[in-house]
């Protein structure tokens, strides 16, 4: 049995193959997902998995340079954005706000996004992976 925090064989293998600057986006259980892009549903019932459960999942295995929110979060979700601006800053990961009709645009790059069920608005990060060296 892997050891570890992300136990999710789907997000786990996702992240292996994770290269210096491909992206993953981790979404609320309405971002729409394009077609083509790898979708990787956790969603099981409004909540659950929260959004903050499955991005510290993530995080504990991606190196991360950057981070990528919709800048109505600011103001429309203000405790996520609070959290996830902190662990950034705390992180030496950077923030970049863009509008949320230009965030579901570059989710249409990402290598995957991942579904929770999180039902609050504007819950949504695309994360940028660095190198480890």
């Amino acid at each position: 049995m892997k050891k570890g925090m992300c136990l999710n064989s789907e997000l786990s293998y996702v992240i292996s193959k994770m290269g210096h600057f491909d992206c993953m986006a981790i979404g609320d259980a309405g971002l729409p997902i394009p077609d083509g892009v790898k979708r990787i549903d956790l969603a099981v019932s409004p909540g659950v998995p929260a959004f903050l459960q499955v991005f510290e999942a993530a995080v504990s295995e991606l190196q991360v340079q950057k981070m990528t929110v919709a800048s109505e979060m600011k103001e429309k979700n203000g405790g996520l954005y609070t959290y996830l601006t902190e662990f950034a800053q705390k992180n030496g990961i950077a923030v970049e706000e863009v509008l949320h009709e230009e965030f579901k645009r570059r989710t249409a790059s990402c290598k995957a996004v991942v579904r929770t069920g999180e039902c609050s608005p504007f819950a949504n990060v695309i994360l940028e992976s660095g190198v480890v060296f």
